[in-house]
């Protein structure tokens, strides 16, 4: 149960979707940061910025972030949810391009600390091919999830334990964003 009454049933409105239900004044801007961040115009695909998202929130033990966001990037991803769960069981040895391996080590060191993204990190990213564009993208995906998570978890929303749960939103979040279906206010 959530610290607070949200004023919907918990288990139709888990984790962030009750608070956006509950505030959808903030609702609306943090869904139009989450749009452009994981569906805007970008040289990284809608799939690998989800699994930046999931990545982060796994490494930040959300775990209903780590199963929405797991959930969207293996929709978007051709090796589906197998490389969703390589990623988090090991990064280094996951079956990723080297460039996205740099990057998630960026978002990582952005989880801990923002201030523990070196040169060393960015500089590895570039020599495997990432542009500034998606450095600062990882970076602001990895610095963003880390508040969605704070904010999901700090309020104890309800994270479903069924996997399927997760899986209701995937079409509305893949083909529409995350804006679809929202009323004006929210």
């Amino acid at each position: 149960m959530a610290h607070i009454d949200l004023g919907v049933d918990e288990n139709a409105f888990p984790g962030i979707q009750g608070l956006l239900q509950y505030r959808p004044e903030t609702a609306k801007p943090l869904m139009m940061l989450a749009d452009v961040l994981l569906r805007g115009p970008g040289t990284l695909s809608r799939g690998e910025r989800e699994l930046i998202a999931a990545y982060v929130s796994d490494l930040n033990d959300c775990a209903y972030c780590t199963a929405s966001h797991g959930a969207f990037a293996a929709a978007q991803l051709p090796e589906g949810v197998r490389l969703v769960d390589e990623v988090r069981a090991d990064l280094e040895t996951a079956p990723i391009t080297p460039k996205l391996r740099a990057l998630l080590r960026i978002a990582a060191a952005v989880r801990e600390d923002g201030r523990a993204v070196t040169p060393g990190l960015v500089g590895d990213a570039r020599a495997e091919g990432a542009t500034d564009l998606e450095v600062h993208d990882t970076v602001l995906i990895a610095a963003a999830f880390s508040m969605f998570n704070r904010y999901v978890d700090g309020l104890a929303t309800l994270a479903p334990d069924d996997p399927d749960a997760y899986l209701r939103g995937v079409d509305r979040v893949v083909n529409g964003g995350y804006l679809a279906g929202r009323s004006p206010a929210g």
